[in-house]
């Protein structure tokens, strides 16, 4: 996992120093190569743990119940993607 830690913030810097808007654009292209590169790599770093990611949820009688988290797409910033419906936080 540390390796996508390391992506992850080789990615961050990446995407600093280009919203700066002071590089050559030569210098630029390569930097946004090589940041869909990283995005790639980290994306299909956490496809593979959604998989294997469960959450504990409470059926009646108290008893606990494994199930997979659902993991929304498409989330705007505002939103907490890891939230559990309604219907499933009782």
């Amino acid at each position: 996992m540390a390796d996508f830690e390391k992506r992850l913030a080789d990615l961050e810097t990446i995407v600093e120093r280009l919203e700066q808007g002071e590089l050559p654009l030569d210098e630029s292209v390569r930097l946004f190569e090589e940041g869909m590169k990283l995005a790639q790599s980290c994306k299909q770093e956490l496809d593979s743990a959604e998989g294997r990611i469960q959450v504990l949820i409470e059926q009646s009688g108290g008893k606990m119940k494994a199930r997979d988290l659902e993991v929304e797409t498409g989330v705007e910033d505002d939103e907490d993607p890891f939230r559990l419906d309604e219907e499933d936080e009782t």
